[in-house]
């Protein structure tokens, strides 16, 4: 298997070098366009095939306990259960490249099947993707390399890292590298269109389903690790700012921008320039971010050990971006126009103004997250010794703008393009407001009775802290997303329904189905301004930790929590101890749980098996701290609205998946529209709809 494996990778070096070779060929002459172009598409494919062909024979390896592979030794071991020694395939620096390279390869595989949409801008796009594959499998076939062999050969491996001994952990990297190996793709549609001076609208309309799964996969990917964070390494959170977590966050960022605003580029025409650099800087982000994990330059429970792979990431990358920029100023000085936006900007109150600042506001986040999560980097290489940005840095940058992005958020939907009338916001913006103000206020009293019933204004802003303050106006915002929403939804329901003559909820079925793109990123709306409140919930948390014999008990907020001793275990795998908990709430018996500390015999590494207890408005959460068996020490947590979180993300991905099925009926500009004031529609009506 060895041999089969590195014969795979060095056959798939040489296809791909032979795809970007007759790809450039093709692109230049005109005459042997079509045969080296076919030739081209053909090597594509079979470097597709060649790779898998390595991909099996490392998952083969790790099935069969084949520890002559010196990764499969480092990363596997004979107890470890059958889904584990598949997820071998990522765990490890080699192993994670590879997949990089197998799945770079199925994206360019589907796109070269599928290279009748446009054989010209598929040709070229394709001859991008080459060069970003040959530039993995120089690392895997030189670097790093997934093959290397091992003598003598020993009678077990090491086994798989006890943390990603998680069914989660299965599914989380094939997400998340599903999204950071599709963003290719669209940043290869996009170079391939500066190059050829491709209308904008064309290309975007080609790779705006690419760019919208892509995203999916990667929002996916980042929600698992999130909740793989809160189940499996103990400390109560899911998100902690680890600069692996914040890589991951970098393109998810830029390319929920550039999803916003290529919508002002097919609507008005605008933004060109600022897309093409949108997607550019996306996909940049996602190779810094595989650098990050690989390289080991950052401390992080996710990233791999020190490795000198780093030189050829960012050497690559200043070649990205290199190429990038001399294509944009050879266009530019060729025909300055191409890129020229169609129409002005006309007013601050309008549509393409609440894309334009969420995509200033979703940018300065990137910035001052990327500044913070390489600072340590930064500082070593100027003043000789590493200086880091602790949580409270990231949180003081990015809640107060993610605030900003929850208003944007619910107002963006009802501004009109071009321009919006005092009339126009009095009838969409009253309703919605007066509903979230209400809310704010009922909030205010219920949860924040401290803060009132001071009897000195000092003592009222010491009761209040600023987090609370943030969490009443996230969850306020939140309520104005859903109502303005619900408001979108209900209007245009009622237009259907009278039109069609059915009922609110049929109307507002077929207004949906006759816009799926528009109602599916209103779903998305809700998702988010769902998990937005589920983030409300932290400035909330309690936290309570002591040592618990047989029959000790510790409370916690409405919760009791009383000890029925501990139990051990010894399994092929792992041994294991564990504390078994009655819960109590309000003194009345609610469950049992049991958390445990397991020691994995192969590595002699602890993991701990949190025990949660899931509520829709909060989550009891339990950890075996360790100690003692006879009296072990027990840590709780009562954490608020974390339910919300996993609820809203859920809902996104739903809001995603219905914005990429087609439309029931093709939506049309209303056909008599009539202008007011302002330059904005008279009278409502849906897209798709005609009087």
């Amino acid at each position: 298997m060895p041999f089969l494996g590195s014969f795979c990778l060095l056959f798939a070096l040489a296809l791909a070098a032979y795809c970007l070779v007759a790809g450039i060929a093709a692109a230049w002459s005109e005459d042997a366009r079509i045969r080296l172009g076919e030739s081209a598409r053909r090597a594509g494919i079979a470097t597709f095939f060649a790779v898998s062909g390595a991909a099996l024979a490392l998952v083969w390896a790790a099935l069969n306990n084949d520890f002559s592979v010196t990764y499969i030794l480092q990363h596997s071991n004979r107890a470890l259960p059958i889904p584990y020694k598949l997820a071998a395939l990522w765990s490890g620096q080699e192993g994670s490249l590879l997949f990089w390279s197998w799945l770079l390869a199925c994206y360019g595989f589907v796109l070269r099947v599928r290279h009748k949409v446009d054989r010209r801008l598929v040709a070229n796009t394709s001859t991008i993707l080459a060069a970003i594959q040959i530039f993995f499998l120089i690392l895997v076939n030189f670097v790093a390399k997934p093959f290397g062999v091992s003598s003598p050969v020993p009678a077990d491996g090491n086994g798989l890292n006890p943390l990603l001994q998680y069914p989660e952990m299965v599914i989380h990297p094939p997400m998340l590298y599903l999204g950071y190996v599709g963003f290719s793709l669209p940043f290869a549609f996009a170079l391939a269109a500066l190059m050829m001076r491709y209308p904008g609208e064309k290309w975007i309309h080609i790779t705006r389903r690419w760019t919208m799964v892509t995203w999916l996969f990667l929002t996916c990917g980042i929600t698992l690790g999130a909740h793989w964070a809160y189940a499996v390494l103990g400390w109560g959170g899911y998100w902690g700012w680890d600069p692996v977590e914040n890589a991951s966050f970098f393109p998810w960022l830029t390319g929920t921008a550039f999803l916003h605003s290529v919508m002002m580029q097919e609507k008005r025409g605008m933004m060109k320039m600022w897309n093409l650099w949108l997607i550019f800087v996306t996909f940049m982000l996602c190779i810094l971010g595989t650098m990050l994990t690989r390289a080991g330059l950052v401390s992080s429970v996710h990233a791999f050990a020190q490795s000198s792979i780093g030189p050829w990431f960012v050497t690559f990358l200043i070649i990205i971006f290199l190429v990038c920029a001399i294509a944009f100023v050879v266009v530019f000085v060729k025909d300055s126009n191409f890129l020229a936006s169609e129409n002005p900007l006309q007013s601050v109150v309008s549509r393409e103004s609440s894309f334009l600042f969420n995509n200033l506001m979703l940018l300065a986040l990137t910035v001052a997250i990327v500044c913070g999560t390489l600072w340590p980097l930064l500082s070593e290489a100027v003043v000789g010794y590493k200086v880091a940005f602790r949580v409270p840095y990231f949180n003081i940058v990015t809640i107060p703008s993610g605030l900003f992005l929850v208003f944007l958020t619910a107002v963006g939907p009802l501004l009109a393009w071009g321009s919006t009338s005092l009339a126009s916001i009095k009838r969409n913006f009253v309703m919605p407001t007066v509903l979230s103000l209400l809310v704010g206020v009922w909030l205010f009293a219920a949860y924040m009775r401290p803060w009132l019933g001071a009897a000195h204004m000092r003592s009222r802003l010491e009761s209040l802290t600023f987090w609370q303050f943030c969490s009443w106006m996230a969850l306020t915002l939140s309520t104005l997303v859903l109502a303005t929403v619900a408001s979108e939804f209900i209007r245009g329901g009622r237009v259907l329904r009278d039109k069609l003559n059915t009922n609110l909820v049929s109307g507002m079925y077929h207004l949906s189905r006759r816009n799926m793109r528009r109602y599916g990123g209103y779903v998305a709306h809700i998702g988010f301004a769902l998990v937005v409140i589920g983030l409300a919930g932290l400035p909330f948390n309690q936290e309570q930790e002591q040592e618990m014999s047989m029959g000790d008990t510790l409370n916690i907020g409405h919760y009791s929590l009383v000890s029925q001793g501990s139990t051990q275990d010894d399994l092929p795998n792992y041994r294991s101890e564990a504390t078994m908990l009655d819960v109590y709430k309000d003194g009345s018996f609610l469950t049992h749980l049991s958390p445990a500390v397991f020691v994995y015999k192969a590595s002699e590494q602890p993991d701990h098996k949190v025990a949660i207890h899931h509520g829709l408005f909060e989550d009891l959460y339990v950890i075996y701290a360790g100690g003692n068996p006879a009296h072990p020490t027990i840590k709780a947590f009562v954490n608020p609205l974390v339910s919300f979180v996993w609820l809203g993300v859920f809902i996104l991905v739903l809001g995603t998946g219905v914005a990429l099925v087609p439309n029931a009926v093709k939506a049309t500009v209303p056909t008599a529209v009539t202008v007011a004031a302002g330059g904005e529609r008279a009278a409502w009506q849906p897209a798709g709809v005609r009087k």
